[in-house]
C-alpha cells in the first residue's frame, strides 16, 4: 500500500504511477454472484457449457464486474492520511478492451492523472486505472476513475 501523509503529499504525485495491486482470481462464483446482483445472466457469463462453445472458450466476467473492483483495489493500494472521507465520484472514458475469462488473474495499475483542490478542504482526483490480465497483452479495462477526498 502506498501511504500519503496528506492531500499536499498526494498532489506531488500527479503524473506518476502510484500503485499496482496484487493479482486476484476471477472465479465463476464471483461472476455468478455479480450476475445475481445485477440480473445480468447472459450465457457468456453464467452458462459454462454453452460458453465453452462460444467465442471466448469459457465464461467471461461482466465488464461492469471488472469496473466495480476499482474501489476495492484503490482501498487496498492507496491510503491518504488526514482525510475524514473519500467518495467515488464516477468514471470517465471507460473501455473494456479484452475479455476476462473465468479463472484469469487480474490486477489494477493506478496513475494519478490530476488533482483539483475543492474548498474548503478537499480534492477531486482523476486516476487512470488499467486492469491487467495476467499473460495478456491487452488490458481488460481502462478507465478514468474519479475520487474525492475531504479533510
Amino acid at each position: 500500500m502506498k501511504t500519503f501523509e496528506s492531500i499536499d503529499a498526494l498532489e506531488a504525485a500527479v503524473g506518476t504511477e502510484v500503485a499496482l495491486t496484487d493479482w486476484m482470481v476471477i472465479t465463476q462464483d464471483r461472476i455468478n454472484r455479480f450476475a445475481d446482483a445485477t440480473d445480468d445472466h447472459q450465457w457468456i457469463h453464467v452458462d459454462a457449457e454453452r460458453a465453452a462453445r462460444g467465442p471466448f472458450g469459457r465464461t467471461i466476467a461482466h465488464g461492469f464486474l471488472t469496473l466495480s473492483l476499482l474501489p476495492k483495489w484503490m482501498g487496498e493500494a492507496v491510503q491518504v492520511r488526514g482525510v475524514r472521507m473519500a467518495i467515488n465520484y464516477g468514471t470517465d472514458r471507460v473501455r473494456f478492451t479484452a475479455p476476462v475469462r473465468e479463472g484469469s488473474r487480474v490486477r489494477a495499475r493506478f496513475v494519478l492523472q490530476s488533482l483539483q483542490r475543492l474548498a474548503p478542504a478537499g480534492a477531486h482526483l482523476c486516476w487512470r486505472a488499467t486492469v491487467e490480465i495476467e499473460g495478456e497483452d491487452k488490458p481488460a479495462c481502462v478507465a478514468d476513475f474519479l475520487v474525492r477526498y475531504y479533510a
